[in-house]
């Protein structure tokens, strides 16, 4: 298995690839496999770890646009992918296209899962057109998308060996009968993206109580622009305040005490992580019908799909009509890290891994 260098596996706070690569690890591991993890060695996986530099680079302050450690990462890892069975590898950011031109003659069974969406040739608002110059390295490379809409959102012909959706450890992820504190939630990093003004402006109109958690990019200029423009002026320790980042344990309790979730992204989020482990703990979703969140979210039953704030607005006062028992038994019976793991040794199988 090998992680991103970006973030510790797992992470120390937000992280939502790395959250799913921790999980794929633990699950395997329970079902009995092997399981050597190449990531930075501030990692602490429930399996054997490999690592090239002590410290994850976003942890030791390394800018995203510094692609030269993550290389190293890369090439050093897959030079020993010939003592495995399998290869599982994850594109998230753009220095991991890096693999696709290093496994281009990788004789092991390989796959990679696509935690996001092209074009992975970004910074901030930019987009170059590198993407293009890599499709011969990955049109043979075997994908799997964390979610159908994922999979259809790729704008070229490639090999995508499966649909994985995302999945958690129940384990962690208990339900509480006891009735939710009244507040609502965010959880995430703030990017505009992710919405976390429009929960603000939504919890405001409907006159609730709203408590964001999660990391601001101090390293990305336009993260702290919109985090200090956008999200500072609102919060009056009051109706809208922000706790900070937050580990398992805390985002447990924020989740599992919340009257509900709001998630109004503007994007096409892939996979979305936070909303299953809401869901899970029983804490239902208002969330924008964008990306997978119509393939998490049953509307009416755990949670309401909504295309405006406007509308997330109107559901508010109703969410109270959402069996929180129910919720939780969605995600355990559809979206377990068991099940996604048991999915992900299925693929290794028919790539012809022993």
């Amino acid at each position: 298995m090998i992680a991103p260098p970006w973030i510790s596996i797992p992470p120390a706070n937000y992280g939502g690839t790395e959250s799913i690569i921790a999980f794929i690890v633990e699950e395997l591991v329970a079902l009995g496999h092997d399981v050597t993890l190449f990531a930075p060695g501030d990692s602490k996986p429930a399996c054997k770890l490999v690592s090239f530099f002590p410290t994850s680079l976003v942890a030791e302050g390394v800018p995203w646009q510094a692609a030269l450690k993550a290389y190293f990462h890369l090439h050093k890892s897959l030079e020993q992918a010939g003592a495995f069975d399998v290869v599982h590898s994850h594109l998230s950011s753009t220095a991991d296209m890096f693999l696709f031109p290093l496994m281009k003659d990788l004789k092991t069974p390989h796959v990679t899962t696509m935690h996001s969406n092209f074009p992975f040739d970004r910074v901030g608002e930019w987009i170059g057109d590198a993407d293009t110059y890599f499709l011969d390295w990955i049109k043979p490379a075997p994908l799997v998308t964390v979610s159908h809409r994922a999979k259809q959102n790729i704008p070229y012909d490639v090999n995508v060996a499966g649909v994985v959706h995302l999945g958690v450890p129940m384990q962690h992820y208990r339900f509480d009968p006891t009735p939710p504190e009244p507040y609502f939630t965010w959880l995430g990093r703030f990017a505009e993206p992710k919405g976390p003004h429009l929960a603000i402006k939504a919890a405001k109109q409907a006159g609730v109580k709203l408590v964001l958690a999660g990391i601001i990019e101090h390293g990305n200029q336009d993260s702290l622009n919109y985090y200090n423009a956008e999200i500072a002026p609102h919060l009056d320790g009051e109706q809208i305040s922000y706790i900070g980042p937050v580990n398992l344990e805390q985002k447990v309790k924020l989740l599992g005490r919340a009257t509900g979730f709001l998630n109004p992204i503007t994007w096409e989020e892939p996979g979305a992580t936070v909303v299953l482990e809401s869901m899970a703990l029983g804490c239902p979703v208002i969330g924008f019908a964008r990306g997978v969140v119509p393939e998490l979210i049953v509307h009416g039953k755990t949670g309401f799909l909504v295309n405006t704030v406007e509308e997330m607005v109107q559901y508010i006062p109703r969410i109270g009509e959402i069996d929180r028992r129910a919720t939780h038994l969605h995600v355990d019976n559809n979206f377990s890290a068991r099940a996604m793991a048991e999915k992900y040794v299925a693929i290794y199988r028919q790539l012809g891994a022993q």
